[in-house]
């Protein structure tokens, strides 16, 4: 689709869901989006400029994991309502013949995402020193946040642990791809033998990390991309966010390039009122690789 095309579209769109004339005076592609398509534009919505971002779907799934627009929508209404900070969802539409792809839009925030200029940046060093406090804030509340009405997240079948149906899922991918790599299958033994055990599940991000959280000069802004949210172990995301590939070079600092692991886990335990077994921050790290 041509850009004034989906210009026109978008302005129609806009204009049916709102009631009023609605006029794009600006409107340019996002970069860094793996899974989603992005787009940012200046939408005129009577007499007021607003800026939003719009995001949608790729013409092919690049991971069936992936939650629809929908559900990230929703995900993400629900996430503001818990006081997680997260962009204003606006519009939600499922209909593929308005841009090609199901769609939503929601408040622009202004904010860096990606790593190595979080990392870098000399107006971002004092972001820097506070955001693994604001990071495990975050955390604790996306755990606390209510989804049981969600019955279209993925969670763990019954009778078996978080760390178990990952182990089992793993599995699953591996054997899909036919390949039989003695590496691998050594490593997911190792992971089955010395699975925690502790069976608590609660809603995930799924993909909570440097990367995928809006960063300005007063430190975390927002957090974004929900499409991997699913049920399972909040000591998961705490892993997740301590593997190498998301320290963009500052490896010494095992908590998200940012701190040392233990100052993140204290900050984590201090607005969660969760104890974080080590060990199984441990486990969950190295799965995660």
């Amino acid at each position: 689709m041509i850009i004034d095309d989906f210009k026109q579209r978008l302005e129609q769109y806009l204009t049916d869901q709102s009631n009023t004339p609605v006029s794009i005076l600006a409107l340019k592609p996002l970069a860094g989006g793996a899974s989603r398509d992005s787009w940012m534009l200046d939408a005129q919505i009577g007499d007021t400029i607003h800026k939003l971002v719009l995001r949608k779907d790729y013409a092919t799934q690049m991971n069936e994991k992936a939650l629809t627009r929908r559900q990230e929508f929703d995900l993400m209404q629900r996430a503001l309502d818990s006081g997680v900070k997260v962009a204003r969802v606006r519009f939600i539409c499922d209909d593929d013949s308005i841009l090609g792809q199901p769609f939503f839009l929601m408040d622009f925030v202004d904010g860096i995402s990606i790593g190595p200029k979080v990392m870098q940046l000399p107006e971002l060093e004092q972001a820097r020193h506070v955001l693994p406090e604001q990071m495990a804030e975050q955390l604790a509340k996306i755990h606390a946040m209510p989804v049981d009405d969600f019955d279209w997240l993925d969670r763990p079948t019954t009778g078996k642990t978080p760390a178990q149906y990952t182990v089992e899922q793993t599995y699953a991918i591996l054997d899909a791809t036919g390949a039989h790599v003695p590496a691998f299958e050594y490593a997911l033994r190792w992971a089955e033998r010395h699975a925690p055990t502790d069976p608590e599940v609660t809603f995930v991000h799924g993909d909570f990390r440097i990367g995928n959280l809006l960063v300005n000069t007063q430190g975390l802004a927002a957090v974004i991309d929900w499409e991997f949210g699913h049920m399972g172990s909040p000591i998961e995301e705490i892993g997740y966010l301590c593997m190498r590939d998301w320290r963009f070079g500052n490896d010494h600092l095992h908590a998200a390039g940012l701190c040392p692991r233990e100052r993140f886990i204290q900050a984590y335990e201090k607005f969660s009122g969760r104890q974080v077994d080590r060990h199984a921050a441990d486990w969950w790290e190295i799965v995660g690789n």
